[in-house]
């Protein structure tokens, strides 16, 4: 008997030693540019809440930077390798040094949207002119691509009162009346229209800005593309599961921050926004147009937003789109 039982301890102790060690989780840091909290960056939070990042093998904390351009500098620095900014910022940083690129972007839509009252008289971008726009600030993606848009109706920024706002005053000046338009993302829209507002969006298609990037710096592109390719992966199965069903992407995401509960309604019509208007007609998701990266540049040169053009291969790449498991 002492045997056998010896021979059976044996045998569990071969295969414990035979079983595969799994390696301990890679451990991220991933800035982003406002709050995690912010519904903007549920794919992110849903990622993390589903488990997608640890099935690739990491643990991803994130952090918040102060804004999209102190994201880039920060990833340019080196003090994080991965970090989330809009398509169009590695325009802006590039051209003053910073090493970086977008490997991916949440959509083939614009993140900034034009919303106007109802009734108001405004159906175009060209009745804009004469009328109070707000913005979050004149430094923010979002302020240059509404210049871009006004543009190509022939509108330059003294054709309209912009109002730097603030993230918070951007939608409640507008929803309290005291201006006629806002430009920003889907998420102020739904607070606009949750405060009272009745809201229309106007098109805004003649000036392609882009939407939420992944960016990271040449170094880490270079030298440890197998994390940065888990981490795009990871992160777009999260969007794609708002593109899928936003009703069940909410409850998933009100699990994940848990502030949100009781406004299940204000988070399902702001990812209906993002899929409509965002995250639509990308394939595969997470591609980057190469073109409209170019036209996006040429618009910031010409207005002396950035101070020369970079090659357009230096600001994206799109070697970690399309990467299965």
């Amino acid at each position: 008997m002492h045997k056998i039982l010896a021979s059976a301890a044996c045998a569990v102790a071969m295969a414990f030693a035979a079983a595969p060690v799994l390696a301990a989780p890679e451990e991220v840091t991933y800035l982003l540019p406002a709050p995690p909290n912010t519904p903007a960056f549920a794919p992110w939070m849903i990622a993390q809440q589903k488990g997608y990042y640890a099935e690739e093998n990491l643990k991803v904390s994130f952090v918040a930077a102060k804004g999209g351009v102190d994201v880039a500098k920060q990833i340019g620095a080196g003090n994080a390798v991965i970090g989330g900014a809009i398509g169009d910022t590695p325009i802006i940083v590039r051209a003053n040094g910073v090493p970086v690129k977008a490997i991916a972007v949440l959509g083939a839509g614009s993140l900034t949207m034009v919303g106007v009252h109802q009734g108001g008289g405004i159906k175009s971008l060209a009745d804009l002119k004469g009328k109070t726009i707000t913005v979050m600030s004149y430094t923010d993606t979002t302020y240059y691509a509404l210049l871009g848009n006004m543009k190509h109706v022939d509108l330059g920024k003294s054709d309209a009162a912009i109002q730097a706002a603030g993230p918070s005053g951007v939608w409640q000046v507008f929803a309290a009346g005291k201006s006629q338009a806002l430009a920003g993302v889907p998420d102020w829209i739904v607070s606009a229209t949750d405060a009272g507002a009745k809201v229309d969006i106007i098109e805004t298609n003649g000036f392609k800005s882009m939407a939420q990037a992944i960016l990271a710096s040449d170094d880490t592109i270079k030298n440890k593309p197998e994390l940065l390719k888990r981490l795009v992966r990871a992160t777009l199965r999260g969007m794609e599961d708002i593109m899928k069903d936003p009703k069940a992407a909410t409850a998933v995401y009100v699990e994940a921050i848990p502030s949100y509960k009781g406004k299940e309604a204000s988070i399902e019509q702001i990812f209906n926004m993002y899929r409509k208007y965002v995250y639509a007609n990308q394939k595969p998701l997470g591609q980057i147009d190469g073109a409209r990266m170019e036209s996006v540049q040429k618009f910031y040169v010409s207005e002396g937003i950035v101070s020369k053009a970079s090659a357009v291969n230096d600001l994206f790449t799109n070697q970690f789109i399309g990467t299965a498991r």
